[in-house]
């Protein structure tokens, strides 16, 4: 007898915005089509919650990979969300909080039988920037404060230093400063607020001309590769929308002693598909919500991540 056909859905940002030759959600999803699931799409504004019952407005969808006309809508209706076998959690940040409440609508999903991936509670907790404090041997000396005099001292301390908000994603707002400086209290003003609001500090890792890696962990394992974004000659960030190359790249053994520490923690909080980024022997970012990379690694490397994603699923379901 044939396997059943998987009820998949997708929370995501509007489908006709994406880049389809790199979206990771696009590659998702065209796993599941290969595997003959049903495919009900969803954004935030779909969902709701009556009684503690979460049901959402689905649409159902089809993808093909086809980079100019790649998915077609069809009919709509009602579905009560823990009646779906797996919900893909994939709307982008900010993580504000509209996010968190569509988390908690997960979370009645959750308890009424859906897989959610990744938990609604592993989203809430896991701050991109923040939750490497949680693996302190992993990460380069790293300050989170909302102080501009304590940001102002660390720098004086370690002379060069990465500074960043901690709710941002694509490179934005993050800056390298140096001692000396003239700009470095404007910028600690901007970043905090002028002392209202939490920003990270983190020690410059030169190796960062030689890319950050991301790594993708699919319940805890780490792909073989990395896809090493390489900043321009004219910019620190090594993130793909600030103009960075890419580069796969076969693990290193630093790689692979943080994804060791890193996976089996992720892995036992629900996470079943992660993103770190590691700059020479360190981790500077855990990235849950949607993490990217997939359609990248699977053309250098002829790999199927999304594949070996959705076998992670059909185990757990």
């Amino acid at each position: 007898m044939p396997p059943k056909a998987l009820n998949v859905g997708i929370i995501m940002d509007p489908i006709g915005s994406i880049t389809p030759k790199k979206d990771s959600s696009f590659a998702m999803l065209l796993e599941a089509t290969r595997r003959g699931a049903r495919i009900h799409y969803f954004e935030q504004q779909d969902l709701r919650m009556v009684s503690g019952t979460a049901i959402g407005v689905t649409t159902r969808l089809t993808v093909s990979d086809n980079y100019d006309d790649w998915f077609e809508f069809g009919e709509r209706g009602e579905v009560e969300l823990g009646d779906l076998d797996v919900i893909l959690m994939r709307k982008d940040p900010p993580f504000d909080m509209e996010y968190v409440y569509t988390t908690y609508i997960l979370d009645r999903a959750k308890l009424a039988g859906a897989l959610v991936v990744n938990a609604p509670q592993a989203l809430r907790d896991m701050n991109e920037k923040a939750y490497t404090a949680w693996f302190p041997d992993c990460t380069p000396l790293t300050l989170v404060t909302r102080s501009m005099a304590q940001m102002k001292s660390f720098l004086g301390e370690h002379r060069r230093i990465v500074v960043k908000p901690l709710d941002g994603m694509g490179g934005r707002s993050i800056f390298v400063v140096n001692q000396g400086d003239n700009n470095a209290n404007v910028i600690f003003e901007t970043l905090t607020d002028y002392g209202k609001r939490f920003a990270m500090a983190q020690v410059y890792i030169p190796e960062i001309t030689l890319g950050d890696k991301r790594i993708l962990l699919i319940d805890g394992e780490p792909v073989p590769y990395a896809l090493a974004r390489i900043p321009t000659g004219d910019d620190n960030r090594g993130n793909i929308v600030a103009g960075a190359t890419t580069k796969g790249q076969p693990l290193s053994a630093g790689d692979l002693r943080i994804c060791e520490q890193v996976g089996p923690v992720l892995r036992d909080q629900g996470v079943l598909f992660a993103g770190i980024d590691v700059i020479g022997d360190y981790m500077t970012e855990v990235n849950v919500t949607s993490p990217t990379g997939i359609r990248e690694l699977d053309r250098q490397f002829d790999l199927n991540i999304a594949g070996l994603m959705f076998d992670a699923i059909e185990r757990k379901l």
